[in-house]
């Protein structure tokens, strides 16, 4: 056997048929039932249904949750990271997806570093168009942008408002139908994630499937309201960080990387006859200089506060029953280096761990809080080291190789020489070094943080 065969065999094979309700599963796969394990809410739904009603749409929401389905469904093996995944989905025109499902594959592929195979056929019954809301938008919409709860999204919608005004449509990722007037009233375009998935276990949390759901989302919301730009708010850490410091054994994180999004533009070009374009304006600056700007430039600069980092869940946050952020994973990490980076501070209590200068880690934690301890220490070791080994890249071997790679990805996919995407990569992390360096000289030299970052190198 070959080492391709070899590979192959270690891969874990899905096969996932999606059916609609009264139609029954084939035998020897999956089944993933439209209305049960991937379930549409009519009413956000709704919020799709800016002129008239589109089927194509639907299934490309379709599409994105089978993926999420799939994603879920089958567990990585220990030592391999990539699976194998067969899909049978009804659409509307089949014909239409059986000529894109070559984009669909190479953006799928990238993404999650699993392979994956198609198979088209025609609905029993169409799905009926849901009651439409009205909404006022702003004629003439030149870009959208994915408005969340998280720091540079709120960060560099200020910032694009300045110069684009009611041509930027805020979309909301994640919002309830039930925000539609008070959202409509902000300026914002809802545009919830309509659909629920389901499957019969979920056993895999790599979630590199995120990515496409988010990125569909808001390449849908921009083809909508013919706006041709897609503004991706992330910085130059959370943006190229993931893919130049994978973690242990994992496959390279592309969510945010433009070598995603320019995969995702052929995908939506080829599906809806549209040309979007994902654009990064904070690409080549730290989180740090991102919020800098923010504050000193925009009239709503005081809103970072309400901001959120964090992704653990309530129950793993929460201190005298009121959710906090977490404060030592990965993104809070970045969060607190980037809000010193920006001369500002926060309350104590806007995180568990309070106290990053204490001398052991369980000493940071707010008084009474004693849950998941050693879960925490895991996630805080790993942000720790993720962002020193961030800031150490350019002074190694391996890490200017990394370098190297990223640069020439980021050339091809912006359609820039070469020297200056590694000229421009260079400065963000050198800013990145500098920022990382002060954040943790502040905490002192008897911080838990900068022991690990001293030792765990």
């Amino acid at each position: 056997m070959g080492k391709a065969q070899r590979a192959e065999s270690l891969s874990p094979l899905l096969r996932v048929h999606v059916h609609e309700p009264g139609v029954k599963p084939g035998s020897g796969w999956v089944p993933c039932k439209i209305g049960e394990h991937v379930r549409f809410s009519t009413e956000e739904l709704a919020s799709y249904c800016f002129a008239e009603w589109e089927p194509v749409v639907f299934d490309a929401l379709l599409v994105a949750a089978v993926v999420e389905f799939c994603d879920r469904s089958q567990r990585r093996a220990t030592h391999h990271w990539v699976r194998e995944f067969h899909v049978r989905i009804p659409v509307h025109e089949p014909r239409r997806w059986e000529q894109v499902g070559g984009a669909l594959h190479e953006a799928l592929s990238f993404l999650t570093g699993d392979r994956w195979a198609f198979e088209f056929s025609a609905r029993k019954k169409a799905e009926p168009s849901p009651m439409q809301r009205s909404f006022v938008l702003p004629s003439g919409s030149r870009a959208v942008i994915a408005f969340s709860e998280g720091l540079d999204s709120r960060a560099v919608a200020g910032l694009m408002q300045q110069s684009l005004g009611d041509k930027l449509l805020r979309v909301r990722l994640g919002a309830k139908a039930t925000d539609l007037d008070s959202m409509a009233s902000y300026g914002q375009l809802l545009a919830s994630v309509p659909y629920g998935v389901h499957p019969q276990a979920s056993v895999e949390s790599s979630a590199r499937a995120r990515g496409f759901k988010f990125a569909t989302i808001s390449g849908l919301s921009a083809y909508l309201t013919t706006a041709d730009r897609i503004i991706v708010p992330e910085s130059g850490q959370g943006a190229l960080g993931p893919a130049l410091i994978p973690v242990g054994q994992a496959y390279e994180d592309y969510r945010n990387h433009p070598a995603f999004t320019d995969l995702m533009e052929a995908y939506l070009s080829a599906l809806l006859n549209y040309q979007p374009h994902f654009e990064f304006p904070r690409l080549w600056y730290t989180k740090g200089e991102t919020l800098k700007e923010f504050v000193d430039t925009c009239k709503d600069a005081q809103t970072w506060e309400q901001t959120r980092s964090c992704w653990q869940s309530a129950r793993q946050v929460s201190v005298d029953g009121r959710k906090r952020q977490c404060g030592i994973c990965a993104a809070c990490m970045l969060r607190r280096q980037t809000v010193h980076a920006a001369g500002l501070t926060e309350a104590k209590e806007t995180y568990v761990w309070e106290n990053l200068a204490a001398a052991k880690f369980e000493q940071g934690a707010a008084k009474g809080f004693d849950l998941y301890l050693h879960a925490q220490r895991e996630y805080a070791i790993a942000g720790t080291l993720h962002l020193d080994h961030l800031a150490a890249l350019r002074s190694s071997a391996p890490g200017c190789i990394a370098i190297d790679l990223c640069a020439f990805q980021l050339a091809r996919s912006l359609r820039i020489p070469e020297a200056d995407a590694k000229a421009k990569l260079g400065r963000m992390l050198s800013k990145h070094e500098t920022e990382w360096g002060s954040f943790v000289k502040s905490l002192g030299k008897r911080s838990f943080i900068a022991d690990w970052a001293a030792h765990l190198r």
